[in-house]
């Protein structure tokens, strides 16, 4: 019974020791530091992508046959224009020869109808010119009536031959607009056997070789235009509300860490990622090196405004309660105590301003461990706040 008794005593002068050695550590004024107002602050969103062209097009042939020609291959750049490669077109240089000997037969058959209409119209003249004498020596008696009668039904005869021949022309006209209208589709046909560069690009793909049989719409090159490689970035939706096109920014390539090249925000997407809750943005990149490659990862900072004055928080020091409010630390009249607070812009370092709920004559406080913090304990500043 002694001996229990004893340990009884021992656990609770230990116990009793335990409690008096909390309220000791927990009566003690704790050291904090407290938030200052800084200037001309700047606030920045971090996005992740990579590098990809705006420009970016998978060329191929609008008709089927074999591939007889390819000019360029894998990092070849070309001018809009060029020839990259063709098809066999046997084919189809023949329909272009046919229709193009059309052209000239149908030129031919206009030229002589155009003559034999000339010759109509001289003898319709002559013709009319024989009745006039006619009638004229009628009158005197010179003349039957019936030869006057012939010379009148000649000259209609005539006029009504050089009426036909004139549609005979017409017709020889519009024969030879639809052999050229045939020729001329029968080019373009034999034309689609050649693949052309649509702009001045770089081809970073070939997809077939020699030999193959290419389908319309299938995929011989990739080509980009380099002038519109930029940086493709997802932001987080939660910090782009200030975000816009022309905001300046910083770039880094993933093979390059060690430099930062100039930037400026080219386009921001008008539809978010529905899983991944981000923006997409796009930045061009002035300085960045004429050798790109696509795909490759990069981090952008867009600096979306400076704050002339702000008070900062580690967001660490703070219990969120809102998208915009938190319950923070602060010190009144040298002792603890916890206000509610409202939040403004939200920095790349983990700070958050603070633009309002603060009451009047208090510190924010900025220490990260809070653990020992209570309401009303004493307090002792830090740093150049520190009380003399």
């Amino acid at each position: 019974m002694t001996r229990l008794l004893r340990l009884l005593l021992v656990v609770l002068a230990i116990a009793v020791a335990g409690i008096g050695l909390r309220l000791f550590l927990t009566s003690r004024p704790v050291e904090v530091e407290v938030a200052r107002p800084e200037s001309d602050v700047a606030v920045a969103v971090f996005g992740l992508g990579t590098q990809e062209a705006r420009i970016s097009t998978r060329l191929g042939f609008e008709t089927q046959a074999a591939l007889v020609e390819v000019r360029v291959d894998h990092g070849d750049r070309v001018k809009a224009g060029d020839l990259l490669a063709r098809l066999d077109d046997g084919e189809a240089r023949a329909r272009l020869d046919k229709s193009q000997a059309g052209v000239v037969a149908a030129e031919a058959a206009l030229s002589r109808s155009e003559a034999l209409a000339a010759r109509a119209r001289v003898v319709a003249q002559q013709k009319r010119r024989v009745d006039d004498r006619r009638r004229s020596l009628v009158e005197r008696q010179t003349v039957s009536i019936e030869a006057a009668e012939q010379a009148e039904l000649d000259a209609r005869v005539a006029e009504a031959d050089a009426a036909v021949a004139e549609r005979d022309v017409e017709a020889a006209r519009v024969a030879l607009t639809a052999a050229r209208a045939q020729a001329a589709l029968d080019g373009v046909l034999h034309e689609r056997h050649r693949l052309r560069a649509p702009f001045d690009g770089v081809v970073i793909a070939r997809h077939r070789e020699l030999g193959a049989v290419m389908n319309p719409g299938e995929a011989l090159f990739t080509l980009v235009d380099p002038v519109s490689v930029w940086i493709q970035a997802f932001v987080d939706e939660a910090r782009v509300g200030a975000l816009a096109v022309g905001h300046p920014a910083e770039v880094r390539l993933r093979s390059r860490p060690d430099r930062t090249f100039v930037g400026r925000v080219d386009r921001v997407g008008l539809e978010n990622d529905r899983v991944g809750e981000e923006r997409r943005v796009f930045v061009a990149c002035d300085d960045c090196p004429a050798e790109f490659h696509l795909g490759e990862q990069a981090e952008v900072i867009v600096t979306t405004g400076r704050l002339a004055r702000a008070l900062l928080v580690p967001e660490t020091a703070l219990r969120m309660v809102g998208p915009a409010e938190a319950v923070g630390w602060v010190v009144a009249g040298g002792r603890l105590k916890e206000a509610r607070l409202r939040l403004g812009a939200r920095l790349l370092d983990g700070r958050i301003e603070v633009i309002g709920g603060l009451p009047d004559g208090t510190r924010i406080v900025v220490t990260k461990d809070t653990g020992s913090f209570r309401d009303g304990r004493a307090v002792r500043l830090a740093g150049p706040e520190a009380n003399p």
